[in-house]
């Protein structure tokens, strides 16, 4: 037993508002991290293991009792926070334990009633190994500072899939494709959120055209563990999945390839579909108008202009092939101009509204539009040409 507990009421004060214990005891304790953090009177503790985080809440004299007694024998680091600063104690492995301040880099404000923290589904201090290696995880689990923004981002994401995910109830494992992949940071953190979150049995496949792209990203799904997760070489337009899909998602497709996607996971009556577009230049090459010129005289505006038309015409297509179908804003305007995430859940039922459908000819008559998923819906006869 070591005697780290002369150090704890420095490092545990009564100002501290945040505290840390981490780098467990090798087969002492079952967790691997321990998150405590002052709200109001109270402090939160969230407990994390491999795979599951438990919470629970405890008075001060209690929180300062748990501390004590992990610090001596589960734990070797402890790191803490108050408005002016980190505290730190570690326990060497023959057991001597060294205390140790700074300055805080910044201040770890004490949350009350109007001061919450949003309750993010990554949530920090979590052992999300991609994060990590994407940047926006330190090697202890908190989020860079540079990189709220992201993590905003990427949880937002996530959110828009929590939204619907239950809602579907695979046979036997939740079948998922990812087209257009790429270096597949979100491929990553949607199968953890499946799988760890969730707790779902997943099977998942990456597709991408860059055979080094694929290389690299299959070498990562196997140092995360990520047995579920495989990459593919192969294009969007043509591929045959061996069985039903569950879920497609593509992000970033460029132009057309995003229609491809669509029409893919609509032949496969897939249950959800998530899809980000990406730089739309069909419609900018093709819009014209005798009697809206205004909206395509100037470049910018034509050029926005087209990529909107480009998504209501896809959201309106979907509909018509039976799915309940969202436009999200997926990141603030002044990230980035790519800002809207397709939703599309499928019906239970194959009534759809005919408007949907008249929409789209109209506007097509109205600009001079050929747009390709119309044009591969049709062709396959899953709308009827007229």
């Amino acid at each position: 037993m070591n005697n780290a507990v002369q150090f704890v009421a420095a490092a545990f004060n009564e100002d501290v508002n945040k505290c840390i214990l981490s780098n467990p005891v090798k087969g002492v304790g079952e967790y691997r991290r321990i998150v405590i953090e002052r709200s109001g009177d109270k402090y939160r503790v969230e407990k994390y293991t491999e795979k599951q985080v438990f919470h629970s809440t405890l008075e001060r004299s209690a929180a300062l009792e748990f501390v004590e007694k992990s610090i001596t024998n589960e734990f070797r680091q402890l790191n803490s926070w108050d408005s002016k600063r980190e505290h730190m104690i570690r326990v060497s492995a023959k057991g001597k334990p060294f205390y140790s301040h700074r300055a805080a880099v910044g201040a770890v404000q004490v949350k009350t009633a109007h001061n919450r923290e949003k309750n993010y589904i990554l949530k920090e201090g979590a052992d999300i190994a991609p994060l990590r290696d994407m940047g926006v995880f330190t090697a202890d689990g908190r989020v860079v500072s540079s990189m709220q923004d992201k993590y905003r981002q990427i949880n937002r994401f996530v959110e828009m899939i929590d939204d619907e995910v239950s809602k579907v109830k695979p046979k036997d494992e939740l079948r998922v494709i990812d087209f257009g992949c790429g270096k597949s940071y979100l491929t990553f953190i949607l199968y953890y959120y499946l799988t760890e979150i969730k707790g779902l049995k997943v099977r998942m496949t990456g597709l991408d055209l860059k055979k080094d792209v694929i290389e690299k990203c299959s070498a990562a799904a196997k140092k995360y563990g990520y047995d579920g997760l495989n990459f593919e070489l192969g294009d969007i337009n043509g591929y045959t999945p061996d069985g039903d899909i569950d879920i497609v998602v593509t992000l970033h497709a460029c132009d057309t390839a995003t229609d491809y996607a669509l029409y893919n996971a609509v032949k496969w009556n897939s249950k959800l579909i998530f899809s980000v577009p990406c730089c739309q230049h069909e419609l900018n090459a093709q819009i014209k108008s005798d009697n809206f010129g205004v909206l395509i005289r100037y470049g910018i505006i034509k050029e926005r202009t087209a990529a909107l038309m480009t998504d209501a015409v896809r959201a309106n297509l979907l509909e018509v092939c039976g799915y309940k179908t969202q436009l999200l804003e997926f990141v603030d305007l002044e990230h980035t101009p790519k800002n809207i995430l397709i939703r599309a859940v499928r019906r239970n039922s194959n009534h759809t509204d005919k408007k949907y459908l008249a929409e789209v000819k109209s506007l097509i008559a109205e600009f001079n539009l050929d747009p390709t998923f119309l044009r591969l819906l049709e062709t396959d006869g899953i709308i009827e040409e007229k």
